[in-house]
């Protein structure tokens, strides 16, 4: 066994907690944010951190599938992002 495969959990292990203290930071925000632009932001940063641990979860495990998945989730993101940031600046999604 080398040295590798031997931090490769202690840094898995390190990062998800990472992503937990992320996760609630973004929680916080989400419910105390001042303004609704604010409150998307933090929806954004939580999809994020949803792919990220998507992704933890994929090396961890050693499976391609949860990497699919983190895809699928990364676009979804990025569009419901885009839907809500045009919905606050001009009122509505489709012209």
């Amino acid at each position: 066994m080398n040295a590798a495969t031997s931090i490769l959990p202690l840094a898995l292990d390190i990062t998800t907690a990472a992503m937990a203290v992320s996760f609630l930071l973004c929680a916080w925000r989400l419910m105390r944010g001042p303004q609704s632009i604010d409150r998307v932001l933090a929806i954004d940063t939580l999809y994020l951190n949803a792919v990220a641990l998507v992704v933890l979860l994929g090396i961890r495990w050693q499976t391609g599938l949860l990497f699919e998945a983190a895809l699928i989730v990364a676009m979804l993101g990025f569009a419901s992002t885009v839907a809500m940031a045009r919905y606050l600046s001009r009122g509505d999604v489709i012209e």
